[in-house]
């Protein structure tokens, strides 16, 4: 991936509140239905729109690129504005690329001209391609001595057209046609309930046709489904404001219906979607602008995951708000179809996932997965350009890559297969954690790779952070550290405190617990009940916790009741950091079902000294809160990696396996599913990016960590689902078993992930707080 200004930029954000206000004025809500089917004003809105200098997008850089693009086709979606502004931008871009048709340049020079000054408008048909491969009856028009026969169906923004452009076989020519001339006939259709398409009728047209470069009309055909799915994310992002707003204002039993938990989660849900599309869909869009040779692939991935994400968010908006969404004064029913008909167009989420699954196998064994027309042109370029049978690896800077180099180097050295496979070799309990690799790599510093200076850290970038945490998982390494621990003394500890215990950490001499959870205080973390009080120089710790991970560490963060009449309860709570050795620790370590362990510890009259206390008397809510805050935002990197790294070792089996003597690579349900997974996991890694550029100035919001904990925590688990599913029962072997696969690694991840739903918060209590911080709903 090349390195690029991703948008969100001031320039966008100006740009996107100028097109809104534009439209406000000139496209109101309450005359959007009645205005779709109004030629007149459908005129009007394309020459006010070209007058404010957007029907020039894609002609140059200056002018904007698709980053742009997808900026005012949301905000088209939003305002219900069936603007044909896309395939000018097509028409645009077409003259800009290179090999452009220079003899034809006088006829398409002309209409780019009008397309610019508003006096012309342009509707582009990709013929049959356009219907996509899953519907009879395709669009299908011939040319004879210069003149067109056939039906253009499903054609978009053409009630207002002056003129059609129509894309011949496999793209390499185009045919323009006057739609004035004789033997053009423009029929509007009715569509999910609205005249919305039309269907063009050419009954010997004449037509001027042009030789088009090779891959151009591929190239196209994929922009253009970028460019729909920007419109029907605005339209889907407008209808679920209003849902929320509308939770927000109705009560229902006496109370704001957004108060609900039910409605709370069920619009946590939206947002994640919304979030994943928005991120996915400008990823995709400024790797075009940057003239990333990877870019197909990712607009493949947006557009996979995108339409079906968009289509559900339409179908909860709408549950949302009950019976009131089904009336058409409503804004909701033209944003719900509008959301259908732009994700369903142009081979909708089947055409990007056969695009992602020829990626994985088809260009890994020299074929070019071709299906027929256009579209096969763009899944076949699609997979030419990126390394055939692996995700593509992200640009992340000259830093990031130069230290993610320095990482590889290092664990190819430390930690080499004669190592790595006696490790392997032990029972997974034993790999929770390799004492010699944490002081090996405790030499180099990258325990505290993040650290400020002052306390012996690199102070690198989050970004870097990324690439350690992607090479440590590539190599399959051990982990490390204690990093919500260190966070919380290098934000609440002493000065002695700091020099007791962050050096242990960083050489990975000595690992921290964390003694947070009681019999009846799991998530609900203030209803704790272990005790601490003070006794002269020293606090007497009584209690239980349970479900303690690292309890084999030599110290214990652990949160205690110093006040237990104290209001709100978690006001009276504190951090001590105990040494497991103390008198009156009784741990009772039990087998967890992912073959891992945790333990039951019972404190009684365990005596620390006073200096054990972190942060304030009674402020410890403050001390695990922030440090759960801080790192909680590049947990769903952590697990979105682990997933990454699984997923292309399943592919590497899927490749060499076979299923009834033919290869598996071949069945249709397996490259669907495979797609289906390298889309949701294009959202994992765009949320881990996001959680990294938050956290590179300032605390990552943390809805924004909620967000990607929860969509890759919960990805973890639909994947190894799948993977049993298609693998089938020896993949349910494991590990020690004779004919197991991976050493057991997909049911084993199967079962451990469970835990990565749950732990730091589980993902219910997640939603709430997406919800109430994120969306604003009452608690």
């Amino acid at each position: 991936m090349s390195t690029v200004n991703r948008p969100g930029t001031e320039e966008r954000a100006l740009l996107r509140e100028s097109v809104r206000g534009y439209l406000t004025q000139h496209w109101p809500p309450a005359q959007a239905v009645a205005r779709q089917a109004d030629a007149p004003a459908l005129t009007a809105i394309w020459r006010g729109l070209a007058g404010q200098g957007l029907t020039t997008l894609g002609s140059n850089a200056e002018e904007g690129g698709l980053a742009e693009v997808a900026v005012v086709m949301e905000e088209l979606g939003r305002a219900a504005c069936p603007n044909p502004l896309v395939d000018a931008v097509l028409l645009n871009i077409a003259l800009c690329a290179a090999g452009a048709p220079q003899a034809a340049v006088p006829a398409l020079r002309e209409l780019q001209q009008g397309l610019h000054d508003g006096s012309a408008q342009l509707a582009i048909s990709f013929a049959g391609n356009d219907e996509g491969r899953n519907t009879g009856n395709a669009s299908a028009v011939t040319l004879r001595a210069g003149h067109l026969f056939g039906v253009l169906r499903f054609v978009d923004g053409a009630q207002s057209a002056t003129h059609v452009v129509a894309v011949l076989g496999r793209g390499e020519r185009v045919a323009l046609v006057d739609c004035t001339a004789p033997g053009c006939n423009m029929a509007v259709t009715r569509a999910m309930g609205m005249d919305a398409l039309c269907e063009v009728t050419l009954t010997g047209c004449p037509a001027q046709t042009v030789a088009w470069p090779d891959g151009l009309a591929a190239d196209l055909y994929l922009v253009r489904r970028l460019c729909l799915l920007a419109r029907a994310h605005g339209a889907a992002r407008r209808a679920f404001e209003m849902a929320v707003d509308y939770a927000k204002e109705r009560q229902q039993f006496g109370k704001l219906i957004g108060s609900f938990q039910a409605v709370q989660h069920k619009l946590a849900n939206c947002l994640i979607s919304l979030e994943g599309v928005r991120l996915t869909l400008a990823n995709a869009a400024a790797q075009y602008d940057a003239g990333a040779q990877e870019w197909r692939y990712f607009a493949s991935a947006a557009c996979a995951f995108g339409g079906p994400a968009l289509r559900q968010v339409s179908l909860e908006t709408h549950h949302a708000f009950g019976a009131i969404g089904y009336a058409e004064e409503h804004e909701a029913p033209r944003h719900f179809r509008r959301v259908h008909l732009d994700t369903l167009a142009m081979g909708g989420v089947r055409q990007a996932r056969d695009e992602l699954a020829a990626h994985f196998f088809d260009a890994a064994h020299g074929s070019d997965g071709a299906d027929k027309g256009v579209s096969a042109a763009s899944a076949a370029d699609s997979v030419g350009s990126v390394d055939a049978g692996a995700l593509p690896r992200y640009d992340l800077g000259d830093a990031g890559n130069a230290f993610r180099a320095q990482v590889g180097k290092w664990l190819a050295a430390h930690w080499p297969g004669e190592r790595k496979a006696e490790f392997d070799a032990r029972a997974f309990h034993d790999r929770e954690f390799d004492a010699s690799f944490a002081k090996d790599i405790g030499t180099t510093g990258w325990i505290g790779l993040t650290w400020p200076r002052e306390h012996g850290g690199q102070g690198r970038s989050p970004v870097e952070q990324i690439a350690f945490m992607e090479e440590m998982g590539r190599f399959e390494a051990p982990r490390i550290g204690a990093a919500i621990q260190s966070t919380g003394l290098m934000l609440f500890g002493t000065a002695a405190q700091q020099q007791k215990y962050l050096p242990g950490i960083l050489k990975g001499e000595a690992m921290h617990g964390m003694g947070y959870s009681e019999p009846n205080a799991g998530s609900d973390l203030a209803s704790l009940k272990t005790s601490a009080v003070r006794d002269g120089d020293e606090w007497i710790i009584n209690g239980q916790k349970i479900w303690t991970t690292t309890w084999w560490g030599k110290y214990m963060f652990l949160a205690a009741r110093t006040n237990p009449g104290a209001k709100p309860s978690h006001a009276g709570i504190s951090m001590f950091i105990v040494p497991m050795n103390a008198p009156g620790i009784d741990i009772k370590p039990a087998a967890t079902m992912y073959d891992g362990t945790f333990a039951n510890i019972f404190y009684d009259n365990v005596r620390v000294p006073a200096d054990a206390l972190l942060g304030e008397v009674d402020g410890g809510w403050k001390v695990l809160t922030s440090a759960l805050a801080t790192e909680r935002g590049l947990v769903g990197g952590g697990i979105v990696l682990k997933v990454a790294h699984a997923f292309e070792l399943l592919c590497g089996l899927i490749r060499e396996a076979e299923i009834d003597g033919r290869p598996m690579r071949e069945d249709a349900l397996v490259r669907d599913r495979i797609a289906l997974f390298a889309a949701e996991i294009e959202v994992g890694r765009q949320l881990m990016m996001h959680c990294a550029e938050l956290a590179g100035s300032g605390p990552t919001p943390p809805e924004m960590g909620a967000i990607s904990k929860v969509f890759s925590g919960e990805l973890m688990e639909r994947f190894h689902e799948a993977a049993l599913e298609i693998l089938g029962m020896r993949a349910t072997l494991s590990q020690g078993a004779p004919g197991n696969l991976l050493n057991g690694r997909f049911e084993q991840g199967l079962r451990h992930s469970l835990m990565w739903v749950i732990s730091i918060g589980t993902n219910e209590i997640q939603r709430s707080l997406i919800a109430q911080r994120g969306l604003g709903l009452p608690r």
